[in-house]
């Protein structure tokens, strides 16, 4: 089989996998969340509930796809596109194994922050071409939470470069063969744990969206596969910073012998985004001061800090 074929069969089964796990997720959550809160959840739609995620997904494409009238509509129609393609991009750098990953960039944790970045821009447009009070208000809080936790995001991993000498995330989890680096950066990792469920805006920092302040917050006049779309993009999101995670902190690939790596990759990672859904059953959210608060007075320190004693360590360890 040619090297080309062979890089185009693992583009074409990471995006399959990932798409289809996004549309898992669905069902997975509302299990996830009956268990936890002593209830039944979905179990008459097919075995376990299972066809619920085909019938939320059948009333997604059958939903009258509806734009308002007064929404700015060539923005109103791109900004669901755009999360969803920062977040596939991301993708592109993560190591689900030795040799299932689409490029191996030397700046691939860059590349990751930059696509990051890049989601804003969806709810930033859609919040105002929506052209809705309440929207515009859920795409301002949006963009300031996402904003600044992408600070205390990259300062926290920059203990992990330090420590690797690379922003390759391939080197980086090979760097963790003999120790993984949650032992060495355990304050790196809940820092930039935190700012992912920020970026995430998942509970408990759903601000954008909180539905008892801002109906739906930047998605309130989506509908139809144009909300499905920011749909899947939450749950990619979910997937994606819970990979990023493992391959940071956590040995990436890295496990025993008797299985192959790429199902430790999926055992970790399966491992998280059931701790970020368990996030939402037992949590409640805060108010909007309070989470900018927490972000620059706890974790902007917190993630300073961290670096300096990082910095501090790795040059007494290298004196001659």
């Amino acid at each position: 089989m040619s090297e080309t074929l062979t890089y185009w069969i693992v583009i074409i089964g990471i995006l399959f996998v990932l798409l289809n796990v996004a549309a898992l997720l669905i069902w997975v959550e509302r299990r996830m969340l009956a268990l936890w809160q002593d209830r039944l959840g979905p179990n008459r739609a097919g075995p376990l509930g299972l066809f619920i995620v085909l019938a939320d997904t059948l009333k997604l494409f059958f939903k009258e796809d509806w734009t308002p009238p007064f929404a700015d509509r060539n923005v109103f129609v791109m900004a669901p596109a755009v999360v969803v393609i920062c977040v596939l991009l991301s993708f592109a750098v993560i190591p689900f194994a030795p040799n299932i990953q689409i490029v191996d960039l030397n700046i691939g944790l860059l590349f990751f922050l930059g696509m990051s970045s890049l989601g804003v821009y969806s709810i930033v447009l859609g919040g105002w071409a929506s052209n809705n009070k309440y929207s515009l208000l859920g795409a301002l809080r949006g963009a300031s939470q996402m904003i600044s936790y992408e600070v205390f995001m990259a300062l926290s991993l920059m203990g992990v470069v330090m420590l690797t000498g690379s922003f390759s995330l391939h080197a980086i989890v090979e760097a963790q063969k003999n120790c993984w680096f949650i032992l060495l950066q355990p304050v790196g990792f809940v820092i930039f744990f935190i700012a992912g469920i920020a970026e995430t805006h998942r509970l408990p920092f759903d601000i954008p969206e909180a539905e008892s302040e801002l109906v739906a917050g930047f998605h309130s006049e989506y509908s139809g596969m144009k909300f499905g779309m920011f749909f899947i993009g939450e749950y990619l999101g979910i997937t994606l910073i819970s990979a990023i995670t493992v391959a940071l902190f956590f040995g990436g690939w890295l496990g025993p012998a008797f299985l192959p790596p790429i199902v430790w990759f999926i055992i970790k990672t399966t491992g998280f985004i059931l701790f970020f859904i368990l996030l939402r059953a037992s949590l409640p959210r805060p108010r909007y001061d309070q989470l900018m608060e927490y972000g620059w007075k706890v974790l902007l320190p917190l993630s300073l800090l961290n670096l300096l004693v990082t910095g501090g360590i790795i040059l007494l360890l290298n004196q001659p």
